[in-house]
């Protein structure tokens, strides 16, 4: 398939879409398709993730991820760039998956950490730096780092990550969730600033604001697939540095993103699909066990975040902003 964004690089609002299934855990495609429309449609978007977390991933084969793929460029591919996300624990295996989204349309990859390397592989950087080789073997697509948290095993060193981006070129941007700002903003202003400069892309959406005030030339977050309008009117508020209108739109963001990202933190794109239920513009909030349906009272309490948000008023806008 001829590429259609063939000079993109990854920058600006990046809504990761969520997978709508059906009450037997099968793809609702119908619903998908009118979701990542809704999505799109949103002025000041720049382009959409699929195959991420926010689409259940881990719960994919890889059939079913070249079918959502398919069905992501049949929809909107020749509207915005598709980031197509790469989640395997083998290097073989992510290879493939990046020739499949290459010969699928993707215009940028987001390469996944291994979860094989959460024993130990901070110690061994060559390990990260041989992945991102063999994925690049694979595929001249730009690549995405996903910047895990540093407290965890699998968030990649500031000095890997500077290996990574010398040897792999294809490496464009970077996924920051690496939870630290302190961490976030040497980040920014290291890999921005390089010759070959590596674009950050926060996904710190519980604290949006502060990190795009920080510099990051975009964000990528499974939150813009409920509140894209809210993200981009905040980046571009950001962009022209316009302090009270940047407050007064986090203000409408903050009950949301405290709902979304409340513990357990893993059900926050259940949460999110919960919403979209709520705001009419899914049919049902279905998610692939382990993940299993919010509680009556959580769902109480994402009514009370919507409501604080503006969100009910403006429930048949967002889709056409």
């Amino acid at each position: 398939m001829a590429r259609k964004f063939p000079d993109w690089t990854p920058a600006g609002v990046i809504p990761a879409v969520l997978l709508p299934f059906r009450e037997d855990f099968s793809i609702d495609e119908a619903s998908y398709r009118k979701h990542l429309s809704d999505v799109v449609a949103v002025r000041g978007v720049s382009a959409i993730t699929t195959n991420a977390h926010s689409t259940e991933v881990h719960a994919l084969n890889a059939e079913e991820q070249k079918r959502v793929l398919e069905i992501t460029m049949d929809e909107i591919g020749g509207r915005v760039p598709v980031v197509n996300g790469i989640y395997a624990d083998g290097s073989h295996l992510a290879a493939e998956l990046a020739r499949q989204a290459d010969r699928g349309g993707a215009s940028a990859l987001l390469v996944f950490p291994p979860q094989s390397m959460s024993m130990g592989g901070q110690l061994r950087p060559e390990m990260a730096l041989a992945h991102f080789e063999r994925i690049a073997e694979a595929t001249d697509l730009p690549l995405i780092v996903f910047q895990y948290p540093l407290s965890g095993p699998l968030g990649y060193p500031f000095e890997t990550l500077l290996k990574i981006f010398e040897a792999v070129p294809q490496v464009k941007a970077i996924k920051d969730w690496c939870g630290d700002p302190m961490a976030h903003e040497r980040h920014i202003r290291a890999f921005q600033a390089l010759p070959h400069a590596v674009n950050v892309l926060t996904t710190h959406s519980a604290w949006l604001m502060s990190s795009l005030v920080m510099g990051c030339a975009g964000l990528l977050s499974g939150a813009g697939s409920v509140i894209a309008p809210l993200q981009a009117a905040l980046f571009e508020a950001v962009g022209r540095r316009d302090l009270a209108a940047a407050q007064a739109i986090n203000d409408r963001i903050y009950p949301m993103v405290q709902a979304f990202y409340a513990p357990p933190f893993l059900d926050m794109h259940n949460r999110m699909k919960e919403v979209l239920v709520l705001l009419g513009r899914l049919p049902r909030a279905v998610v692939r066990p382990p993940l299993l349906k919010l509680s009556s009272a959580e769902i109480e309490r994402l009514k009370a975040a919507i409501r604080e948000a503006g969100l009910a008023r403006e429930g048949a806008l967002l889709a056409a902003e």
